[in-house]
């Protein structure tokens, strides 16, 4: 990665690749380059991969769907975003997951306003290597308690998995 003239440019394997849940995000500007004010994570997800339902409050989340397709669900809502289809997450703590429902691999780009997220995804993922995607961890009772306590440090809030069924 490269800083020039305020310009930053990223190769199309650098940045720093995390497992998440099972999916693989590779931080593509983090909030420490953009003074706290955006981050931008891309993100594959293998099929039933995704976050389980949460919320936060203090920013807003995008997405942008750059290949494949995921399930998006909110209270009362889902919405099957394919190809070329954007979801935007407002500020205010609305409840959301999505899920990669199908056989294919999903890509999407996400961007948070302001930044944080990634921050969080640092603190729980797992460093891989580009395209390496590891097994959802198991999360016992402690891991729990500690995957929330993180999730709080961060502003989300974290729900059971059929919250939003």
């Amino acid at each position: 990665m490269e800083n020039t003239n305020n310009a930053i440019t990223l190769g199309a394997q650098d940045g720093k690749n995390l497992s998440v849940v099972g999916d693989t995000y590779r931080i593509l500007v983090s909030g420490k380059q953009t003074n706290g004010t955006f981050a931008v994570i891309d993100m594959l997800i293998p099929p039933g991969g995704g976050p389980g339902p949460h919320a936060h409050a203090a920013f807003q989340e995008s997405f942008y769907v750059i290949d494949g397709e995921i399930e998006v669900k909110t209270k009362g809502h889902r919405y099957t975003a394919k190809k070329g289809a954007f979801v935007s997450i407002p500020v205010g703590g609305l409840v959301h997951c999505f899920k990669n429902e199908s056989k294919e691999m999903a890509h999407i780009l996400c961007t948070v306003v302001p930044s944080g997220l990634e921050e969080f995804f640092e603190e729980v993922g797992v460093p891989v290597a580009p395209g390496t995607f590891l097994p959802p961890p198991e999360l016992d009772e402690e891991s729990l308690k500690k995957l929330l306590a993180i999730a709080e440090k961060y502003g989300q809030k974290l729900f059971p998995p059929d919250y939003l069924d």
